[in-house]
């Protein structure tokens, strides 16, 4: 069963890689969102992973600035797989296999950890993107977290929203198992590699991902420590996270960028 899984793995990464290669520099954005959905739904029903969004989630925007708490490799396909984005990930995305090819080819922006210039870069890529009415994402806690806890989010990237006088809607994102509890085939977090993370989901039972979309909020005229701080709030809320004893501001430092695991 898990060789099964793992063969109609791989076809599916080829498949992808063929579509970006042969098919995406001739179409448009809107017939490459269909594409990247529904590819990453076909990815996440391999994986016997199930989306829903949860009842009482708030509209999803067109055009707004996602941010999500960030727990797997997942989150990126399930939020593809709802409403496609263009995301900022950490430059060692690059060399996952066969997958890190293929996120690049969506769209990704990658940032090294440490270089400014990247950074400077993929803001620049994200105001773009934002004003030409794209739904752009990124993951401010910089890294995955296990599920039930939620790190400090970066402040950084929230600029772009505020220059481009988008909107901010956060995303919370949890994993369950039949019994409602968080699934422990998800974590991605420690020295597991990616290789490691893919054959304990593949291998687990059913995973239900379970997406609560918030209300967005307004970034012109904010300030981007405000807006870091309202959507850690909304997402610390919908994930039922208990408020941290130390409630100081989100990390600023131009060394704090996203790794975005």
């Amino acid at each position: 069963m898990l060789a099964l899984r793992i063969a109609r793995l791989v076809f599916h990464l080829l498949f992808g890689m063929a579509i970006c290669a042969l098919l995406f520099p001739w179409i448009g954005r809107e017939a490459r969102e269909i594409h990247v959905r529904r590819w990453s739904r076909h990815l996440l029903g391999i994986c016997n992973v199930h989306v829903q969004i949860t009842a009482g989630s708030a509209v999803p925007r067109a055009q707004a600035l996602v941010v999500a708490n960030h727990v797997s490799w997942l989150d990126i396909f399930v939020l593809n797989a709802l409403y496609p984005c263009r995301f900022v990930a950490k430059a060692e995305i690059r060399s996952w296999p066969l997958a890190g090819w293929l996120v690049e080819q969506a769209g990704t922006v990658f940032i090294a950890r440490g270089n400014r210039r990247d950074l400077r870069r993929a803001f620049e890529g994200l105001v773009t993107a934002l004003k030409s009415g794209e739904r752009v994402a990124f993951f401010p806690e910089g890294t995955t977290a296990p599920q039930g806890t939620l790190l400090p989010f970066h402040a950084n990237l929230f600029e772009a929203a505020v220059d481009a006088k988008s909107r901010v809607q956060p995303y919370a994102i949890r994993y369950i198992d039949h019994e409602r509890k968080p699934h422990p085939s998800v974590e991605f977090i420690g020295d597991m590699t990616f290789v490691q993370s893919v054959l304990a989901i593949l291998s687990g039972k059913a995973i239900h991902a379970r997406v609560t979309i918030l209300r967005s909020m307004k970034a012109e005229g904010a300030h981007r420590r405000d807006l870091a701080e309202r959507c850690y709030q909304s997402i610390r809320e919908a994930l039922h996270i208990p408020a941290p004893a130390d409630t100081s501001a989100p990390a600023d430092t131009p060394d704090a960028e996203p790794e975005n695991r």
